[in-house]
């Protein structure tokens, strides 16, 4: 059996990951990227001007608050969901992801995001057959200063056979 290189499984990964990502085009409208460390997924939403809700403040519109929430928690489920089938198979199915669907979403605006680079990280509390809740938070400068956070329950994509 032939072992791959580090070079190559990183590889695999990142381009798993990209296909991944390329099935949501609102992540390119909005520049959304993900890095990633390992099965750890940074979200990251590069500041733009057309980002900004209250130009008084200058703030980011909560709508994109939101929604950098929301697919942050979209993806890191879709990607812990692959992560078995991936490591074994070496890749992502060919074809579209199936992707969990939003049941519901909070969204806690703690402080307003001002105008620069966000990041955001989700942690998967609970991931079944059929449900998942997943809790999302964003910061900008400082981990620790979190200007949003947000809860969400997804209804999981069901395995080819699963009745």
């Amino acid at each position: 059996m032939a072992f791959e290189s580090v070079q190559q499984v990183k590889a695999r990964r990142d381009a798993a990951l990209g296909q991944l990502v390329s099935h949501l085009p609102y992540l390119g409208f909005l520049g959304i990227r993900f890095d990633r460390r390992g099965d750890e997924l940074t979200a990251v939403l590069p500041f733009q001007d057309m980002l900004i809700g209250n130009p008084i403040r200058p703030a980011l519109h909560g709508g994109v608050t939101a929604a950098f929430l929301e697919v942050t928690a979209i993806i890191e489920l879709a990607w812990a969901f692959a992560w078995e089938e991936m490591e074994a198979g070496g890749g992502l199915p060919e074809g579209a992801p199936r992707l969990p669907k939003t049941i519901d979403f909070t969204t806690d605006f703690l402080r307003p995001g001002l105008p620069r680079d966000a990041y955001a990280r989700a942690r998967v509390n609970r991931s079944g057959r059929r449900y998942a809740s997943v809790h999302v938070e964003a910061w900008q400068d400082n981990r620790a200063r979190l200007f949003a956070q947000g809860t969400g329950h997804f209804l999981m994509p069901q395995h080819e056979g699963d009745a």
